[in-house]
């Protein structure tokens, strides 16, 4: 009798300065000397391909505030360069850049997205964002950033014509035939002559479809806007999930807007992020948090909780109880982060320095500490329970505790036979399970 294939784990690593904690760079053995050098993060990248995860993956911030001297410029680079430097040293590893609507070109953006994903042979992903900041958009002409519904409205025409930006022909149009004199079949390649609200575009795209069809399409966005985008255009969605709870919820709300849509049998792969600390004993797993946390600068993680709560949080009383916060229905800011704050407190009834240290490593995702076989019981539950394909790893600290997850996770996951022991594909989409 044939065996049961077990349910498989998808891995992608967010790779972010020296590590998603805040106190990452002052550690003694921090890699903060190396942020700005390409090299560090190729080697990153050959580790993820190391433990066979599907896709390392760059957020994006277009904006430096340089009188925050305790913040870590974390993007220091480009992203998509960044990538294309590091296709040069991976065979395998997908590829995934982040794109915002709000002030990207679409021709600009999908022809560099499938140049690479030529050069990689199709491992080239993007996740489509509407920014977050007015600082960002004061550096592209704007006094500050659009209000939401209509930087939805834009990502909606962005998303939709970089798809057919994508598909606008295929590479067997070009015949180079030398004895008819015939280089390019014109009767397909065709202008598209976009006109719409933010756009005009008259298409095709100079660069053919892509060895995978069209990049894999991912989306992080948890306002209704935010799924309604998702269920629209997106393979995959990464989410921020504190509990079960909230990853049952995210779920459910996604599958609604899919079954709205009328787009039943189609299923959205979800990322929930994932922050581990890890030990070969509990005990040690705690001691790697809490060696952190002890450098955590106080001033700098109060300013990021001004942020995702949309108000001036640098006076709280530190050891107090966290004050009422508006329902999120009030909410006017990132609407994700900000249910994920109130689930924590809901949860937990913190006081402002322990939000701060459930915050300060990912901003309240997923966060496992333990032995890899106590690690991985909360990562196949979630698997199980269909609230998650797969995770995106926030490492608490680069390289280590990517190093740790590699060494000690993955070999418990492959044991359990959720992971794969080597790549069968060659394609993010083919990684993924895509179409």
């Amino acid at each position: 009798m044939k065996a049961v294939q077990r349910k498989q784990l998808h891995l992608g690593v967010l790779l972010y300065g020296c590590g998603h904690h805040q106190a990452a760079w002052l550690m003694p053995d921090s890699s903060v000397e190396c942020i700005g050098e390409i090299s560090y993060y190729q080697s990153l990248a050959q580790l993820a391909e190391t433990g066979y995860f599907d896709a390392v993956f760059f957020a994006d911030n277009q904006s430096f505030l340089a009188n925050t001297p305790t913040e870590m410029p974390a993007f220091w680079l480009d992203p998509l360069v960044n990538l294309t430097a590091i296709s040069q040293v991976t065979n395998y590893v997908g590829l995934v850049s982040t794109i915002s609507s709000t002030f990207s070109n679409p021709f600009t953006a999908s022809r560099q997205l499938l140049s690479l994903d030529h050069i990689t042979k199709g491992r080239v992903g993007w996740n489509l964002v509407t920014s977050m900041k007015d600082e960002e958009a004061l550096n592209h002409s704007m006094s500050e950033l659009p209000p939401r519904d209509e930087r939805y409205e834009k990502a909606d025409e962005f998303a939709a014509l970089m798809h057919k930006l994508f598909l606008s022909w295929d590479s067997t149009e070009v015949l180079n035939n030398r004895e008819d004199g015939q280089l390019i079949n014109p009767v397909n390649i065709r202008p598209f002559n976009h006109i719409g609200s933010y756009f005009k575009v008259k298409g095709p795209s100079t660069t053919p479809k892509s060895p995978q069809g069209r990049p894999v399409a991912m989306q992080a966005g948890a306002s209704k806007q935010g799924i309604a985008l998702a269920a629209k255009y997106a393979d995959a969605v990464y989410s921020v999930s504190w509990n079960l709870n909230q990853a049952i919820k995210y779920r459910k709300k996604l599958d609604e807007q899919l079954k709205q849509n009328g787009s039943c049998n189609r299923h959205i792969k979800v990322f929930p992020g994932l922050v581990t600390y890890v030990g070969t004993t509990h005990e040690e797993a705690l001691a790697k948090k809490s060696a952190l946390d002890e450098k955590l600068p106080i001033e700098t993680a109060l300013k990021q909780l001004s942020f995702f709560l949309q108000q001036d949080c640098t006076n709280w009383e530190i050891n107090q109880i966290v004050p009422s916060l508006p329902p999120v229905e009030e909410f006017t800011g990132p609407v994700g982060r900000y249910e994920t704050i109130l689930e924590i407190i809901n949860d937990t009834q913190p006081t402002v320095k322990e939000l701060l240290g459930y915050l300060n490593a990912g901003g309240g995702h997923f966060t496992l500490i333990g032995t890899p076989e106590e690690i991985v019981d909360r990562m196949e539950a979630w698997l199980e329970a269909g609230v998650a394909d797969g995770f995106n790893l926030m490492p608490p600290t680069l390289p280590g505790s990517l190093e740790d997850f590699v060494e000690l996770i993955v070999p418990e996951m492959q044991k359990r036979e959720i992971f794969r022991k080597r790549y069968t594909e060659s394609t993010l989409r083919g990684h993924l399970g895509l179409k």
